[in-house]
Parts: C-alpha cells; structure tokens; sequence
C-alpha cells in the first residue's frame, strides 16, 4: 500500500463537516462582541486541530469496520478492506493525529481542547469494543451526531471561554445532527436492503424504514423546538427564516429518499447544487437578520390575556 492509502482513510474529503464549527464562532463573537481579529488565529488553530481530531477518528473507523465494509458494495473498495495496510502503521496514524489535533486545539484554547478531547472520546464510544455504540440502535444515531454540539463548541470556545454555549443551542444542534444520520441510515436501508445492511451495521438487524422516518421526524422537531429556544430567547428576526429552514430539512428528507441517496455520503452533497444554493441563502439571511433591526417583532416578548389588545404595533 502507498502513502495515498494511508492519506485516504483520513479521510481529507469529509473535512467539510466541521463548518458546523463556525455557527459557534459567529454566535459566541455576535454575542459577546468580540472583533475578528481577537480570534482570528485562534479559530485558524482550532479549525485545523478538529480537522485532525476528526481525522483521527476516521482511521479508527476504517480500520476496525474493515470487516463490515466488505458487505458495503461502496465501501468494499477501501484501502482497509482490500488489504495491505500495516497495522502499527495505521496506529501510528491514529495516535500522530490525535496528538496534532488535540495540541493545535490547545494552541487555541484550553476550553477548545476539552472539547475536542470529547470529539476524540466520541470516537473511541462509537467505534471500540465493547462500547461500539454505532452497533446499538438509536445509540448509534444519537452518539454520532453528539458531535455536532461538540464542534459548536469548539468554535464558541476560540472566541471566549464564559459563559457556556446556550443548552438550548448544543441541545437543538444535537437533534439536527440527529434528523441528519437518521435519514442518512433510512438511505443507506433502502440502498442496501435489510439482509445486507444487517451484515454492514448491526443495527440495522433492529431498524425499520418506518422506523428510522419516525426517529427523523422526532430529531427534526426536537432540532426546530430548540433552536427556536435559543432564537426566541437571543435574537427574535432570525425566526423569520423558520419557514424555509422547514423547507431545507423537508428538501434533506427527500434527498434521503431518492435512489442511491446523496444523504448515504454526505461529502458528495456538493453535487446537488441548488440544495446548496438554498442554504447559502439561509445563511446570508442569518448574517443580515443579526444587522437589521425589526421593531414591530417586539410584541412577540409581550405578555398578553384574554381581552387584552394583542394587534402589532
């Protein structure tokens, strides 16, 4: 096996995944006006470390599912099912790492490394016996999109260290990471079908299509009831976009029901480009929601009863 094999169960490609980094990064300097250049290198640092740290993971994965993807008619092509890698080679890997990532985090902050420390810890539950949460139905859904939160933190951490990220903010970005792996194993059960998904994931001896849909529906409302928490509590013009964020996680939810679903990996998503387009609008409407000033959205916060006047204005 050549380096590039090595390179490749890091899998660089899945990088992208901790954009969920930022929101932190934004809310914690939004909220604590903090400017970029106080926090500039610090998120540089942390964004790089959480990259490794992730990285890390994802050498762990490969090669202790080595003997599960072979029932992966796309995965059986990895480097680790084919054969050929070293193992102390790949342990190697694992541990430069997490050393890297976990001392660049602490470059950044002391609070980032905490945080990237539960990332790293993540990985060893979902992955490692006789843990192996990824083997445990619902488990797997709920240990894996814990680390969405995890990110979050980290970024809210390079920029100030107190208070604690709002619970309302983790919780609500835990259940979306939670409606995203839902939907992303009801795509990969329709793909593969309940014989051959029980021999890749064994949790999959235990779901339903029905099931799974329902897990979704509950992770997305829970996400929507928290994250309207937080809105509600730190800025009322951003629940002015709930109507198309409802449109975003109804498009993922069809996305995830199409043949061959773009949901089972979604470093591809980049192909689905007015997907992506929508969101990039959703998030230039977060950034002027934070700068513009709606007034008449101020009655919302009024306290009013029965036969009280409850017009706007």
């Amino acid at each position: 096996m050549t380096a590039r094999s090595y390179l490749r169960i890091a899998r660089p490609d899945h990088w992208f995944k901790n954009v969920f980094v930022l929101p932190g990064t934004v809310f914690a300097a939004l909220l604590s006006g903090t400017p970029l250049s106080d926090f500039a290198g610090s998120l540089a640092l942390g964004l790089l470390g959480i990259c490794l740290v992730c990285s890390a993971n994802y050498v762990l994965n490969e090669w202790l599912d080595a003997s599960f993807d072979h029932f992966h008619p796309l995965k059986r092509d990895r480097p680790s099912v084919v054969g050929g890698l070293r193992r102390e080679l790949v342990y190697a890997e694992y541990l430069g790492l997490s050393v890297l990532g976990l001392g660049l985090c602490a470059a950044a902050s002391l609070h980032a490394l905490w945080a990237a420390a539960a990332l790293w810890g993540m990985g060893i539950v979902y992955n490692v016996e006789p843990l192996r949460s990824k083997d445990r139905i619902y488990l797997d859904v709920l240990s894996e999109s814990i680390n969405n939160p995890i990110r979050l933190a980290v970024g809210w951490f390079v920029v100030v260290d107190q208070p604690l990220p709002p619970a309302s903010l983790l919780v609500g970005y835990w259940m979306l990471g939670g409606f995203l792996m839902a939907v992303k194993r009801y795509a990969e059960l329709r793909f593969l079908g309940a014989d051959r998904a029980s021999l890749y994931r064994r949790c999959f001896a235990y779901y339903s299509q029905e099931s799974l849909m329902i897990s979704a529906l509950f992770y997305a409302s829970a996400a929507s009831f928290f994250l309207g928490i937080f809105l509600f509590k730190y800025r009322l013009e951003l629940l002015l976009l709930f109507p198309a964020l409802a449109v975003a996680f109804a498009w993922y939810l069809w996305l995830g029901m199409q043949p061959n679903s773009p949901a089972q990996r979604p470093e591809r998503l980049w192909r689905e480009g007015r997907f992506l387009a929508f969101l990039l609008v959703i998030v230039a409407l977060a950034g002027l929601a934070f700068y513009v000033e709606l007034p008449w959205l101020d009655w919302m916060l009024m306290p009013l009863f029965v036969g009280e006047a409850a017009a706007p204005g």
